[in-house]
């Protein structure tokens, strides 16, 4: 236990079991999250934005014309 007293920063990608673990047993600890599931996560939720925009679109258009 008193290893787990000197870690300041744990390196994860964002699994929630992970993050749960962490908190859990190094509560002190700092997440970091890597950089690919970073740039994967706000990737994929630029595509479901745009998907809805463009749904929302074709949707009006139709109403339109």
């Amino acid at each position: 236990k008193h290893s787990r007293a000197k870690i300041e920063a744990v390196a994860t990608d964002m699994g929630l079991a992970y993050i749960k673990a962490v908190r859990e047993n190094l509560p002190k600890a700092t997440l970091v999250f890597d950089h690919f599931h970073m740039i994967k996560l706000y990737n994929e939720k630029l595509a479901d934005l745009r998907r809805t925009i463009a749904r929302e679109a074709n949707a009006l258009e139709k109403k339109v014309f």
